[in-house]
C-alpha cells in the first residue's frame, strides 16, 4: 500500500504519472497490467522515505548530544 499521491509531491512524480496513466484503463489496472509501474513507484517511495529516516535519524542524535552537552553545563555549575 503506498502513501496518498498527488502531483504536488516532488520526489518520484514520473513514477506517479506513469502509474496514473496506467490506471486510466480500467481492464490494465484489474488485471495486473499496472504492476509494473506500481513496483517502481513503491521502491521510489521506500527508497524516499529511507534517506529521509536517516536525516531525521542524525539529526536527532546532534539535537540529544547538544542536549546532553547543555545539561552536563548546567550540572558542573
Amino acid at each position: 500500500m503506498h502513501p496518498q499521491l498527488s502531483d504536488k509531491r516532488i520526489v518520484c512524480r514520473e513514477f506517479i504519472q506513469a502509474l496514473e496513466e496506467c490506471h486510466s484503463s480500467a481492464w490494465r489496472r484489474f488485471t495486473g497490467g499496472c504492476n509494473k509501474q506500481k513496483d517502481e513507484l513503491n521502491h521510489c517511495l521506500r527508497t524516499e522515505r529511507v534517506a529521509r529516516s536517516a536525516h531525521n535519524r542524525e539529526a536527532a542524535k546532534e539535537r540529544r548530544e547538544k542536549a546532553e552537552q547543555a545539561l552536563k553545563e548546567f550540572r558542573s555549575l
